[in-house]
């Protein structure tokens, strides 16, 4: 099984960006400087799903970069829609994907995913109705902002005057420091019984024992910040990167790599609220996913970089 994201719903008919995103100027607020440097990325533990090619892992030198505390919320999201008009990826279409724990027991039947009957299409399901109509953002401002296309982050971040980042510059960002440990504070999921992250407990998709206090997502600043004063890396809401995703071992130079030249689907980093070691064990800083760059999901999100030159 596998929480990870669903095809897209329906992209017939879609004209693309919907809204010019113009910037007047990097936005800084929040973002963090990293020093870079050398540092091994991937894992060679073999906890992953071959297919993702976590490994082998390999030495990448960085330079210095910014990185959000958080990823985008809900509140950060709205800013950018009243001052652009964007209309996002899943309100063209019509609808996106959500986990169907979280949508009311007499919700009507729609179209699920074969191998993945937990993820339902809702007509009107968007980042403003994170489960259709109905749904608000009431007590969630602070949360990530979901059903985000790659293109609507790509969006936000032209508006914002930053980039999303790399899969290098995630990972490094994630580590927070710490080198070749499962997770950005250590090898132990909760150490001295403490929750760091928003993933489920229990038997997936049944029953979540709220253990981390959350049935859906948290909020964005929610758990102990890792070395580099950044949230929620891991669980809560998955990340897209800028590069392509493939599986092969990246031909990029290992100074600032960006991944292959092309590709069909964007990496995807950090799993969601929805993983449990069992069944979807991608929360770990090396684990790696990918997407098709228009998907929209309940669990799909982003964070924001920049050159440190900027600052």
């Amino acid at each position: 099984m596998s929480c990870c994201p669903p095809p897209v719903a329906n992209a017939q008919g879609f004209a693309g960006a919907s809204a010019a995103a113009v910037s007047n100027g990097a936005d800084l607020r929040g973002m963090v400087r990293l020093p870079g440097g050398l540092f091994r990325m991937g894992c060679d533990r073999q906890e992953g799903e071959p297919a993702d090619g976590e490994g082998p892992s390999r030495l990448v030198q960085l330079s210095p970069f910014m990185m959000s505390r958080t990823a985008v919320s809900n509140r950060e999201f709205a800013s950018f829609v009243a001052a652009t008009g964007h209309v996002s990826l899943a309100e063209e279409m019509g609808a996106s994907f959500v986990f169907a724990g979280l949508l009311p027991d007499d919700f009507e039947p729609t179209r699920g995913v074969a191998d993945a009957p937990w993820w339902r299409e809702v007509p009107g399901a968007c980042w403003h109705q994170p489960e259709g109509p109905g749904s608000t953002l009431e007590g969630r401002q602070d949360h990530p902002v979901l059903h985000m296309s790659w293109h609507d982050a790509m969006a936000y971040c032209g508006w914002a005057g930053t980039c999303l980042p790399t899969e290098a510059q995630w990972e490094f960002a994630a580590r927070g420091g710490l080198q070749g440990r499962r997770y950005p504070w250590g090898d132990d999921l909760v150490p001295d019984g403490e929750h760091r992250c928003n993933i489920w407990q229990g038997r997936f998709p049944r029953h979540n024992k709220l253990d981390d206090g959350f049935y859906g997502t948290a909020p964005v600043h929610a758990y102990a910040p890792n070395g580099y004063g950044l949230h929620n890396l891991c669980g809560n809401a998955w990340e897209w990167c800028a590069d392509w995703f493939s599986a092969e071992p990246d031909p990029s130079p290992p100074a600032d790599p960006v991944g292959p030249a092309e590709g069909r689907r964007r990496v995807i980093r950090g799993g969601s609220f929805l993983c449990h070691e069992s069944y979807c064990f991608r929360y770990r800083v090396a684990a790696r996913s990918s997407n098709d760059p228009m998907a929209t999901t309940g669990h799909m999100g982003f964070r924001c970089a920049a050159p440190a030159a900027t600052h």
